[in-house]
């Protein structure tokens, strides 16, 4: 751009000062840098100065290499994006800081290892969230929205979990011992197709739950409440139900290969269970 407007000085119609200096008509901050470049092929930007001016300006003459420069000069001030894990204390100034009937978006953030235990958190959005290794024991979760979340290795014992929607989500290895799932309501908490590997729900109230496809290979649900829940297509194999109420449950399609039924509160039906 700049050859040309020099070069073709009548078709331009480049305008001098008294002193035959050429005038502009662009940002004299942004286009200096530029003219020093052109000089000494260094690029210095005095401190004050938009670095994101002078790319566009770079752009506007078309002198790539330099715009290529500004372009990696302004990738590196970025501050590094932080991942780190969310703490007890920030969510709870987070939480205080919240109405409560304000929707709470927590939707793909890192709780990775943090101690929320006997907090209110209920209806928040955890959709994605990685709650890994947290702390959640006795924690009000009722309505909130675990769908697709990392609860892998956390300990959720005595946590309520009326309503929780817990949609394909990695429970794997995690403790859910003595956790209620029961509303009185009739609002059913939602587990379907979620990863229970190894978990340990022993004495948990999970009256019409639903666990339709979920994975709870080597899970303990030892005296569960179990009444009415939907295990349909659920992999239950070398599950421990010692002593668990499975009246009403559908169990129609499951894998219940190694799955042991000592000590059942009420028999178990061959009808509701074909696999």
């Amino acid at each position: 751009m700049l050859a040309h407007m020099f070069r073709e000085k009548d078709v331009w119609g480049n305008k001098r000062d008294e002193h035959g200096a050429y005038l502009i008509d662009r940002s004299p901050e942004y286009f200096e840098p530029i003219l020093n470049y052109l000089r000494h092929g260094q690029l210095i930007i005095n401190e004050g100065i938009n670095i994101r001016g002078v790319l566009e300006e770079a752009r506007f003459f078309g002198i790539e290499q330099l715009a290529e420069q500004l372009e990696v000069a302004i990738k590196n001030s970025q501050p590094p994006e932080d991942h780190s894990p969310i703490s007890r204390k920030e969510f709870v100034r987070f939480l205080l800081a919240t109405p409560t009937k304000s929707e709470l978006r927590c939707q793909g953030l890192n709780f990775s290892g943090a101690d929320l235990s006997r907090l209110d958190l209920r209806y928040i959005n955890f959709k994605m969230a990685n709650l890994s290794r947290c702390n959640l024991t006795h924690a009000n979760l009722c309505c909130s929205n675990l769908e697709r979340a990392d609860l892998s290795g956390a300990n959720l014992d005595g946590a309520n979990l009326q309503g929780v929607k817990m949609l394909c989500s990695n429970a794997e290895g995690a403790s859910l011992k003595g956790c209620n799932f029961e509303d009185p309501s009739g609002l059913k908490a939602n587990l379907e197709g979620a990863n229970l590997k190894g978990v340990d729900m022993e004495g948990s109230q999970m009256t019409g739950i639903n666990l339709r496809v979920a994975t709870l290979k080597n899970a303990k649900l030892k005296n569960c409440n179990l009444r009415g829940a939907t295990l349909a297509g659920t992999d239950l194999e070398n599950c421990d139900l010692s002593g668990c109420d499975l009246q009403e449950a559908n169990l129609r399609g499951s894998n219940v290969k190694g799955a042991i039924f000592e000590e059942m509160l009420t028999p178990l039906h061959m009808s509701q269970s074909v696999r």
